[in-house]
């Protein structure tokens, strides 16, 4: 299964972007746009993003997210473009590897821990260590 492409390199967020982008808050399209990234599903994005799934389909694409589903989801963007650059453009293995328990993790899938930030901090830590070749 193919899955859409993330932008360049160049449009991973920097932290002072993401603050600024989260409190104009993001578009719900972009939410639609980032799942497809990697084929999340609605209920997998209500979960990241701190809302219910009734919440999430009840906004419009043109309708903006709240300050902290935004940060949230420029957050997840930034790890899947990080993702992506691991495993070399390879959408297919990053949703495969976002799904699977990892032992670093806890036995955990990356998705399961996606509802914190400390878990993004986790997951963007284990996706270094395998760009680096350290393997836990």
């Amino acid at each position: 299964m193919a899955y859409a492409a993330l932008p360049p390199p160049t449009a991973v967020y920097a932290p002072y972007t993401v603050i600024d982008k989260s409190r104009q808050g993001v578009l719900r399209s972009e939410a639609d746009r980032v799942a497809n990234m990697v084929g999340l599903t609605d209920k997998e994005m209500a979960r990241m993003l701190n809302m219910s799934d009734r919440n999430l389909h009840r906004l419009k694409p043109d309708e903006r997210l709240s300050r902290d589903a935004s940060e949230r989801l420029l957050l997840l963007t930034n790890l899947l473009q990080h993702g992506l650059d691991v495993f070399d453009n390879d959408a297919d293995t990053l949703a495969d590897w976002l799904r699977s328990p990892i032992r670093e993790l806890n036995n955990q899938s990356p998705l399961q821990l996606l509802d914190t930030s400390t878990g993004f901090g986790l997951v963007d830590d284990v996706l270094g260590r395998i760009e680096h070749g350290i393997v836990g």
